[in-house]
């Protein structure tokens, strides 16, 4: 078991997330940190021989797009810059011009 948390602990604790707390707040934190500690202990003592591990704990599969397209047809999907170019209201040596924002 785990030395229990005491005022010197707490501190500490408040000195390195560099949080300054008042004698209430560190009584109420103190008050707090041994309840989640206790249930920490309670946790510890729970039968876990044989249960598998899990991952995410859920069922849901993978939603993501498939990247398996091949490069060399993807480059020539969009491989429509010139006439792309061509058909912009303005242009400068290749590049599209617009409107300012700002």
């Amino acid at each position: 078991m785990a030395a229990p948390i005491n005022k010197n602990t707490l501190k500490q604790l408040a000195e390195l997330a560099r949080l300054k707390l008042t004698t209430k707040e560190s009584d109420e934190q103190l008050k707090d940190l041994k309840k989640i500690l206790k249930y920490f202990e309670e946790l510890q003592e729970v039968d876990t021989e044989g249960v598998e591990p899990m991952n995410g704990g859920t069922l849901l599969k993978n939603i993501f797009r498939d990247d398996s397209i091949n490069l060399e047809q993807k480059a020539q999907s969009v491989d429509d810059t010139g006439r792309i170019i061509e058909s912009f209201p303005e242009t400068d040596k290749g590049c599209l011009k617009v409107p300012k924002i700002l």
